[in-house]
């Protein structure tokens, strides 16, 4: 393939590969929790970090990091003192992060103007190869985990009160459950962009849902999802010179339309049966 002779591409191409690893493994968490908007939230609030970098003149990988650490340890500390009312820390968190970025950004250097829009919508470009490692390695520990954890994870996640009478450490888990999920937004930002990272976690995770009989059959297909998604996005955004996070954002509400159209038709095509 042509595009693959560009070494950006190839960086690309990598990171959406590890991607679609990472973000089904969280998504499918997240939705089933009902915390769909806390990717939202934290993906905002790196904008902060970013324009942090940025102000400081750092690197805005790092700062980014540590603003969606805090934020995600916020996020949890903030949703204990409301309880039943999560979308206040959400509210909070959003609210306080978009403000800090646009106040760092009216105050960084107009050179960095453009520098952070690529973190708004995502820039292949910018890619370099150290982040695609650190995607790699991310996607290592969380399949590592995944694999440990799971059933403890199942367990929190549908329903806190067996897992603490299980003795779960109910808070701690669910901590470092964000700050993971925090971690990964971070660090899929260059490539899909504050705006969108968001849909590119949550998207595959509702169209597996909707497909899997079973939590591991729904994650597998989550993943296939995010496979088909992230690199079939990423090429037409190479051919089509479009932004690859709405290329691929879109690309998940394809795929998540076209298993609502065959269930559609499957029910219809099983209803005629019956009648006969």
């Amino acid at each position: 393939m042509a595009l693959l002779s560009y070494e950006f591409m190839r960086r690309a191409f990598l990171a959406a590969i590890f991607i679609a690893g990472i973000a089904p493994m969280l998504g499918v968490f997240l939705v089933i929790r009902r915390q769909s908007l806390m990717a939202d939230t934290l993906s905002h609030v790196s904008l902060a970090g970013v324009a942090l970098g940025f102000f400081f003149n750092l690197n805005p990988t790092v700062t980014t990091l540590l603003v969606v650490i805090i934020a995600a340890i916020l996020m949890e500390y903030l949703q204990s003192m409301y309880r039943g009312y999560s979308e206040i820390s959400i509210a909070i968190l959003m609210a306080s992060g978009l403000a800090l970025a646009l106040v760092l950004m009216s105050l960084a250097p107009g050179s960095s103007a453009v520098s952070i829009q690529s973190y708004l919508f995502g820039s292949i470009v910018t890619l370099t190869w150290m982040q695609v490692v650190f995607l790699g390695v991310l996607l290592v520990v969380i399949g590592v985990l995944f694999i440990l954890f799971k059933r403890p994870m199942y367990v929190l996640t549908f329903d806190q009160d067996i897992a603490a009478v299980d003795g779960l450490p109910v808070v701690k888990m669910s901590m470092i459950f964000n700050i993971v999920t925090g971690i990964a937004i971070a660090v899929m930002i260059p490539i899909a962009g504050a705006l969108l990272v968001s849909a590119i976690m949550v998207l595959p995770a509702a169209t597996g849902m909707r497909m899997g009989k079973s939590f591991n059959a729904v994650i597998f297909i989550s993943i296939i999802i995010g496979f088909i998604g992230m690199v079939g996005g990423l090429t037409s955004s190479y051919y089509l010179d479009t932004p690859p996070g709405a290329t691929i954002t879109l690309s998940f509400v394809f795929l998540f339309l076209l298993m609502l159209v065959v269930r559609r038709v499957k029910i219809l095509y099983q209803r005629k049966q019956k009648q006969y």
